[in-house]
């Protein structure tokens, strides 16, 4: 099991219904946040990526499953890790906490992908597969 690169980050007034409950399409804007964070802590900031050689990490498919309710205010921590890595996609996991408890579980799977002229899935190049080993995966 590889090392996560964690998250932080307070829930919003504007991430809830109106009860004050995380409305549920947060969870995938925080998950997208946690998969860019993932990316700069190894050393690939996906803003440079795309402004350096016009490559990215576009989403093909994403789920969370929620197990508690968050809440405005609260603090949350989301371990992220790279569970799989293929020739041209990953898979990366995203694990919701609050104050050390599971709220949430979640995954997408993202491709390796030119941008210009148009979107084309490319192979991860080795010193990206390289970083991502230094980290660790989870599979």
């Amino acid at each position: 099991m590889g090392r996560k690169i964690e998250y932080h980050f307070q829930v919003r007034w504007g991430e809830t219904d109106a009860a004050g409950i995380v409305f549920y399409p947060s969870f995938y804007a925080w998950m997208d946040e946690a998969s860019h964070h993932y990316f700069s802590e190894i050393g690939y900031p996906t803003t440079k990526m795309f402004e350096d050689s016009k490559m990215g990490i576009p989403l093909c498919e994403a789920k969370c499953v929620f197990k508690a309710p968050l809440f405005f205010g609260d603090q949350v921590t989301i371990a992220t890790a790279i569970e799989d890595i293929g020739n041209k996609v990953f898979v990366i996991n995203h694990t919701f906490m609050k104050e050390g408890q599971t709220v949430a579980e979640g995954y997408e799977i993202r491709a390796w992908a030119n941008l210009n002229p148009k979107l084309k899935a490319v192979p991860i190049p080795n010193e990206l597969r390289a970083a991502i080993e230094r980290v660790g995966t989870t599979a």
